[in-house]
């Protein structure tokens, strides 16, 4: 009888150990849609990392027409969640670390702001993007700054892996 149960635990142990190795990274590239996005950021390639179960979480935002790039944190304030239009409330949110062209990318998003949040609407390919852009200023509060949206434009494709990458001595 604990047989099973003990081959059960084998297993789901064994696929649960795996499951980080069956992460990929992706890039998906998109077009911007308005004047007001075209001004800010024109293009944007999104480096998102897609989970065992399909679950996409961007790791790291690029400019595609110009140089420059923002790493992304997941996760913020919930007052910043709440700040959101009604229809992006449900958004994964990610702070833009403000370190290198990330610092650049929050001023211009939200002047004046200390720290910024970009709410990412479902991430899917070939399916349009909605960002919008909230900021925490000096005194505490939090404020809506900027709605951004793309339509796709395409994923890159990368490299494959070296078999030799991690061989003894490469």
């Amino acid at each position: 009888m604990r047989t099973p149960l003990a081959a059960l635990s084998v297993a789901l142990l064994t696929v649960s150990a795996a499951a980080p190795a069956q992460a990929d990274t992706r890039y998906f590239s998109y077009n911007a849609t308005d004047r007001i996005t075209q001004a800010l950021t024109k293009g944007i390639t999104l480096q998102v990392r897609r989970g065992l179960f399909g679950a996409v979480a961007i790791e790291r935002l690029f400019s595609t027409t110009a140089r420059g790039s923002a790493d992304l944190a997941r996760g913020g304030p919930d007052a910043a969640r709440r700040i959101l239009p009604e229809d992006a409330r449900g958004a994964d949110l990610y702070e833009v670390q403000q370190i290198g062209d990330g610092r650049g990318l929050a001023r211009a998003l939200c002047p004046g702001a200390d720290q910024v949040w970009l709410a990412a609407s479902r991430i899917r390919a070939p399916r349009p993007l909605t960002l919008n852009a909230v900021g925490r200023w000096a005194d505490g509060t939090h404020r809506h700054c900027v709605t951004l949206t793309y339509e796709w434009r395409g994923e890159w494709q990368t490299a494959p892996a070296s078999p030799f990458a991690d061989a003894p001595g490469a």
